[in-house]
């Protein structure tokens, strides 16, 4: 597809707080303009009724696209968009997070979440503060990324996986994990002060 025929950036799209992430796109699937991408949702069966899908690429660009088919695929899921028709169309999606405006996100059962409501959250690692998350990506791997940002500015990369959460409790803004040893120091050293202060937590 080229450039002039690109869907365009929606100017009611730009607030990046109004919208979910629903997939990531992995990779090209086909010869037709398929994309191939990984599932952040727990409703993928929705996708059936959405049309309308926005793809927010790695520039914080969010342009509209409309659905025309998919297909659940080992664990993922396969698009079709309308206009996307070549192999070289679809590489353009590569890395895009597939998202649609918060107001229209499926209604979740009790005990489930969206990663969106994280924001903002206090995390604690057997029991001391580590700092609030500030955002949630998505990398490489299969577990999102919980970013958590300390009172003195420093950053962690946290994965928000279900094996590391002892509580969590998002109508109070509390996440609390029981992370493996060394994983905080690995991602955002901690200090000298920092370090015999968790020692002594844990004698």
């Amino acid at each position: 597809m080229s450039p002039e025929n690109r869907p365009p950036t929606d100017p009611a799209a730009s607030d990046q707080s109004e919208f979910i992430t629903l997939a990531k796109v992995i990779r090209t699937q086909g010869r037709k303009g398929e994309v191939a991408a990984a599932l952040f949702t727990d409703f993928p069966e929705r996708f059936a009724g959405r049309k309308r899908l926005f793809a927010l690429d790695d520039r914080g660009r969010r342009s509209a696209l409309e659905l025309e088919d998919h297909w659940l695929h080992k664990g993922g899921v396969v698009l079709k968009f309308q206009g996307i028709d070549t192999i070289s169309d679809a590489e353009a999606l590569i890395g895009s997070e597939i998202q649609v405006p918060i107001a229209e996100r499926a209604t979740l059962e009790d005990g489930s979440i969206y990663l969106s409501d994280l924001a903002g959250c206090v995390v604690t690692d057997k029991g001391r503060e580590i700092g609030r998350i500030r955002d949630v990506t998505f990398g490489a791997g299969e577990a999102p990324l919980l970013v958590i940002q300390r009172n003195n500015g420093k950053e962690h990369m946290v994965p928000f996986a279900w094996e590391y959460i002892t509580r969590l409790a998002p109508e109070e803004k509390k996440l609390e994990m029981n992370l493996p040893e060394g994983m905080l120091e690995l991602d955002a050293p901690l200090s000298q002060e920092e370090k015999e202060e968790q020692r002594g937590e844990s004698n």
